[in-house]
């Protein structure tokens, strides 16, 4: 499921916290703050559409993260490969590459910290 700008904001600062009040998250943002009526709404619709849940202590609610940064960060470049490069990963490592303007350098680096990654995995399967 796609956030707006807004709750993806939200999500990366109950990411970052892990948990937090309403206030505590509205402290997060940069100034000028939105109002925490703005804040409260946008943690509702969250909760609403599943992506955090809240513990109660009488009248305080405390929210925390129900998808975790990582699954919600991996359908959305999944999303993106599908959509946009025809479900091609050298075709998007291409474009990234390009508009980056990386070096034969940066490339290779890419390259090696793949093979590296690649092979920790096969150690742990």
């Amino acid at each position: 499921m796609q956030l707006t700008k807004a709750e993806e904001q939200v999500m990366q600062i109950l990411w970052e916290m892990g948990e937090g009040l309403v206030k505590d998250v509205r402290e997060k943002f940069d100034d000028p703050k939105p109002a925490r009526n703005t804040v409260s709404t946008v943690i509702r619709i969250l909760e609403k559409k599943g992506f955090i849940g809240h513990k109660d202590y009488g009248k305080v609610f405390v929210y925390y993260p129900l998808v975790m940064k990582k699954e919600y960060s991996g359908k959305q470049l999944f999303g993106l490969l599908n959509d946009y490069f025809n479900n091609s990963f050298p075709a998007m490592a291409s474009y990234f590459a390009r508009e980056k303007d990386l070096s034969i350098k940066d490339l290779e680096q890419l390259l090696e910290d793949t093979k590296m990654e690649l092979a920790k995995r096969k150690k742990t399967e």
